[in-house]
């Protein structure tokens, strides 16, 4: 490989960019493909779906054959809040490949006896994700009900780009939290990327099946980018 080429490699993985090697596998010449570089016909067909799936391939187009490998960050999800449904989808999202970290400053919630195994900081959310910052391949769940807590992470997610922010509450709370965050100084649009109320529209009660709702919604995201997802209902 171009030395040149791998060094530019090696630097978009350590940034936490998403990027493809494409060889041309009649002639083995190598070029790299970062997220968002403009690729035209067939193959931006291609190389749009490998960044979408994740997985490397060998694709025809426009009858050239070539070789898609597929390099990106892991996905994380930072959880903000130690709260029943936070226990519940810690643990089912790192089954589903994520990175979890959960993060609440008040130490009765933040208790390793009630989150085992899991990266758990009892810290404000702007000490704790100093060392880990909301990047695009982040996912933000938002379920303390307290704005002293979400809206300074749900500010740096929109910010970042974050691929999936969704927040707990009814609508009346996401009303307040709307005109907050705009005092703030975020765009109408920004803030209408929130996830409010939060998860997918499946009738969850409990906070295992709310924890389901809310993990389906950020795979969908992660998954299908620019879908339309069905929200719940919410109420007043």
């Amino acid at each position: 490989m171009d030395p040149h080429l791998l060094r530019k490699l090696n630097e978009a993985r350590r940034n936490r960019q998403a990027v493809i090697m494409l060889t041309d596998l009649a002639d083995g010449r190598n070029r790299l493909v970062m997220q968002g570089d403009p690729v035209s016909g067939e193959l931006g067909d291609a190389v749009e779906k490998a960044f979408r799936t994740a997985k490397s391939t060998v694709v025809e187009a426009e009858g050239q054959r070539f070789f898609l490998n597929v390099h990106v960050p892991s996905p994380r999800m930072v959880i903000i809040g130690a709260v029943h449904i936070s226990q519940a989808l810690a643990p089912m999202a790192a089954m589903a490949g994520f990175d979890v970290r959960v993060i609440d400053p008040r130490t009765a919630f933040a208790t390793p006896d009630r989150f085992e195994n899991v990266d758990l900081i009892a810290d404000w959310p702007e000490d704790a994700l100093k060392d880990q910052p909301i990047d695009a391949f982040t996912a933000l769940v938002a379920v303390t009900h307290d704005p002293k807590i979400d809206d300074w992470p749900l500010v740096s997610a929109l910010q970042a780009g974050a691929f999936y922010v969704g927040a707990l509450g009814s609508r009346k709370t996401h009303a307040r939290r709307v005109e907050r965050l705009a005092d703030a100084g975020l765009a109408a649009a920004e803030i209408a990327r929130i996830a409010a109320p939060i998860g997918l529209d499946i009738g969850a009660q409990s906070p295992e099946e709310i924890a389901v709702a809310i993990l389906a919604q950020v795979i969908a995201a992660l998954r299908k980018p620019g879908q339309p997802i069905p929200l719940q209902p919410g109420k007043d």
